[in-house]
């Protein structure tokens, strides 16, 4: 049964609303004034919110305001009342994040259609958050503890291997163990160094004042030297340094050194990652007015355009398909880094054939 919190200041109104509602079999909750029905909010926590405009104290407005401010509450929808009838009075109110208005004097049709479609919207969209956290807890489940044991196991089984057979191995075969070691230690490295960038920018992004003042106290960065370097890095580890073509020209964005770094390591190595040897990735850079553009291009697998809106933290397509390292947390953090700094990414693809990625900044 949804529990409805009736916010009202007239008895009469608020007795009739809580009577038509409870006989269309809805449990109710009410409030005479704004203070008292935000207390009742937060510690009820409601399905649905009908709440007066003006009420002594605190009016709709204002509660509407304080809903969104606590993290419990900025979901729940809110069914504003109003004798008034003006647009300038709808806008406001839905700047505010109301989700309907119904005009006094209203029919007991209309406010239960106002109710249902409420609910349904939100029962929608619950479901919707559900499948994104069922689906990102499969790819956790598939993606992390291959990314963690693969390491792990390289490094066990190597250090182990020293171990027991210190006396029998030869110098240049302590060498190679030991390589090995450390590129399993690295690939770890990384992607503990990945997961704790993601985690921060995601805390960043959820701060509005965190946000502000991430843009207001970036450094000036020169572009071409940043781009030119861990392009030809990557492509050099990769052995992929003929497939590599660079039109850099020099820009300076706001934006910290390290970051454009890591947005730039992570679309150079998405690319060759997803591309086969021997196709060309092409790296571009250039400034229009005030914006700085950067497009990776590359021949490989391509996306999807549903593939496309599904991108974020561990999510990876084709996995069972494809044999391939990562944990999905490249483009995650692109995306990150661009809404950070008020950019723009985009993907375009044509699946087996080309796909642009194309990164905004505004300097």
């Amino acid at each position: 049964m949804n529990r409805i919190l009736i916010i009202e200041d007239e008895p009469q109104i608020r007795s009739n609303l809580e009577e038509i509602l409870q006989l269309a079999d809805f449990e109710t909750l009410t409030a005479p004034n704004g203070q008292i029905g935000l207390q009742i909010a937060k510690t009820k926590l409601p399905d649905l919110i009908i709440c007066d405009i003006m009420m002594p104290e605190l009016d709709g407005y204002g509660v509407l305001s304080a809903l969104h401010q606590d993290e419990a509450t900025t979901n729940i929808p809110v069914i504003l009342l109003t004798a008034k009838a003006e647009r300038s009075d709808f806008r406001y109110g839905m700047q505010l994040g109301a989700d309907d208005y119904l005009t006094k004097p209203f029919t007991t049709e209309e406010l239960l259609n106002a109710v249902t479609i409420r609910l349904e919207k939100q029962a929608a969209a619950e479901r919707h958050s559900q499948a994104k956290l069922d689906e990102l807890r499969n790819n956790i489940a598939h993606s992390l503890p291959h990314e963690l044991n693969t390491p792990l196991n390289g490094i066990l089984g190597m250090s182990q291997l020293l171990i027991d057979n210190h006396d029998l191995i030869d110098e240049s075969e302590e060498i190679k163990i030991a390589e090995s070691i450390y590129t399993s230690a690295n690939r770890l490295h990384k992607l503990t160094k990945r997961f704790l960038l993601y985690s921060n920018l995601e805390l960043i992004l959820k701060d509005s004042e965190k946000i502000r003042l991430s843009r207001e106290n970036s450094q000036e960065t020169l572009t071409k030297e940043i781009i030119n370097n861990i392009s030809l890095k990557t492509a050099k580890n990769l052995d992929r340094e003929k497939d590599l073509k660079l039109d850099i020209q020099e820009s300076v964005i706001k934006i910290p050194e390290s970051k454009l770094s890591n947005l730039i390591e992570e679309l150079i190595d998405n690319a060759f990652k997803f591309s086969s040897p021997g196709s060309e990735v092409r790296v571009v850079s250039n400034m229009t007015g005030s914006k700085f553009n950067l497009y990776v291009i590359d021949h490989g697998r391509g996306m999807t355009v549903d593939e496309i809106k599904r991108i974020g933290a561990f999510i990876q397509f084709h996995r069972k398909s494809y044999e391939q390292q990562g944990s999905g947390l490249g483009l995650a953090i692109v995306q990150y880094i661009v809404k950070l700094y008020n950019g723009e990414f985009i993907i375009e693809s044509k699946p087996q054939e080309q796909t642009t990625v194309s990164v905004v900044i505004p300097c």
